[in-house]
């Protein structure tokens, strides 16, 4: 839970995140739910031109979008939308060998068949939240089957898991990455919550001291995307700000281990390094050195970033969160939806809204301070 100052929260902050959610729910989840949606396969395209409010072409429907869009729908309330997409994402996706597709093509066909970890673990995130909210059995049963899937199938050594497997089952496709892990452990802490099962505590803290083994940055105690000493490594700031909040909604889990205690210097590590302290904008990538290597700004890191200082437990950090989302307002939202991707000078370097883009707003805005 957000570890929320004691003093009263400053109106003006609560006048602001109350804003924020409005431009949520009334101008992004309608366009999901209209534009974005395809009536017919009862899927959410991929993306949305932001200017005309036009679908982009439409190549594929991935099964990681359409749990993202599920997540978001239940989270608000929105029942029958959220019912299509579970019969959707249960339906349209299953792998012929078992499992979940990575995608299917314009017409719902199978596309490619890659077993992707990023993919089950929104699967399992969006199943827990759907079980929480409608109490649907199926939800349950789907996510015990995919954490199983995930146990048997993507076990790495060291207590971590590789992050695409061959079509067959045969073996990995990609070494263990980071964001796939992170989002794994993000679907288990939820996983827990719906089932109360002690064995998602015990692979949580498997993952917490794999992930410390293999993906700590000694240096910088920065979780890097790739395993540390791999070639062309790098430093995402808004994943450091994502496993910072992870920690503090299970301190049973990250308290008093090595990557618990890392991630309070990897959070001031690239607050420092990678935020603009002149629009609070918060870049894509450092060096291991911490100089900047990708000075865009996406607005999922930024959501990250706020999401960090809500949840970190410093009274300080109210005044940067209150400076932080003016600047996502102002910079990032627009009236028809979103600017994706800003330039460091400002300048939009992306004009499409990705359907995956909402789950990040909602995960957001959930942990900030309301009245």
């Amino acid at each position: 839970m957000p570890a929320f100052p004691s003093d009263p929260v400053d109106s003006s902050l609560l006048a602001l995140v109350a804003d924020l959610r409005r431009h949520y729910s009334d101008i992004v989840l309608p366009l999901w739910r209209t534009t974005g949606y395809n009536p017919d396969l009862q899927l959410p395209y991929e993306a949305v031109d932001g200017a005309r409010l036009q679908v982009l072409p439409v190549a594929r429907y991935r099964t990681m979008a359409c749990a993202r869009q599920l997540y978001v729908h239940t989270t608000a309330g929105a029942a029958g939308h959220a019912a299509r997409l579970f019969d959707a994402l249960r339906t349209r996706f299953v792998h012929p060998e078992g499992g979940w597709v990575y995608s299917v093509d314009a017409q719902g066909a199978p596309l490619d068949l890659t077993h992707d970890l990023y993919t089950y673990a929104f699967v399992i995130f969006a199943c827990a939240a759907h079980h929480g909210a409608t109490r649907d059995r199926r939800a349950l049963d789907l996510l015990a089957a995919t954490a199983g899937q995930v146990e048997a199938r993507f076990a790495a050594p060291a207590g971590l898991y590789w992050a695409q497997l061959k079509p067959d089952w045969s073996g990995p496709l990609q070494d263990v990455q980071q964001n796939p892990v992170m989002h794994l452990t993000e679907a288990y802490l939820a996983a827990r919550d719906a089932t109360g099962d002690a064995a998602y505590t015990t692979a949580l803290q498997r993952i917490v001291a794999g992930m410390a083994g293999a993906f700590l940055h000694a240096p910088t105690q920065c979780i890097t995307e790739l395993r540390v000493g791999a070639p062309e490594n790098r430093i995402e700031p808004g994943h450091q700000f994502e496993w910072l909040a992870l920690s503090r909604s299970a301190p049973d889990v990250f308290d008093d281990t090595l990557l618990g205690e890392a991630l309070e210097r990897a959070f001031t590590f690239a607050q420092s390094r990678g935020v603009d302290m002149a629009t609070d904008g918060v870049c894509a990538a450092l060096g291991l050195d911490g100089g900047i290597i990708d000075a865009t700004q996406r607005i999922w890191a930024q959501t990250e970033y706020a999401r960090a200082l809500a949840v970190h437990g410093d009274p300080a950090l109210m005044a940067v969160l209150k400076r932080q989302l003016r600047r996502l307002r102002e910079r990032f939202l627009q009236p028809r939806g979103w600017y994706e991707c800003l330039r460091a000078d400002g300048r939009v370097a992306r004009t499409d809204m990705p359907s995956t883009t909402p789950y990040h707003l909602a995960t957001s805005y959930a942990a900030l301070p309301s009245a």
